[in-house]
């Protein structure tokens, strides 16, 4: 099963690469607050069609380069400014 994360995107000053802010919420086992943490994936972007700010979706996949072992599967929704 390979893992799949929706994310914004944050960088594309790589060529075919973006990267994807993952932000993840979770209660506290004990105290039950809301704890929000982010983590940053590079993603290979072969059409090179998005854009910071876009809503993405990026799927695991086989290591393409040191970091970078998601690809970028479909862009979710548009950042409209």
């Amino acid at each position: 099963m390979k893992k799949t994360f929706t994310g914004t995107v944050v960088s594309t000053k790589m060529q075919k690469t973006v990267v994807v802010k993952v932000v993840r919420k979770f209660r506290h086992p004990l105290y039950r607050k809301v704890i929000v943490r982010h983590k940053k994936y590079k993603a290979h972007n072969e059409k090179l069609d998005v854009r910071v700010g876009d809503m993405v979706t990026i799927r695991e996949t086989r290591p393409i380069a040191k970091d970078k072992h998601f690809i970028v599967v479909e862009k979710v929704s548009t950042d409209k400014k």
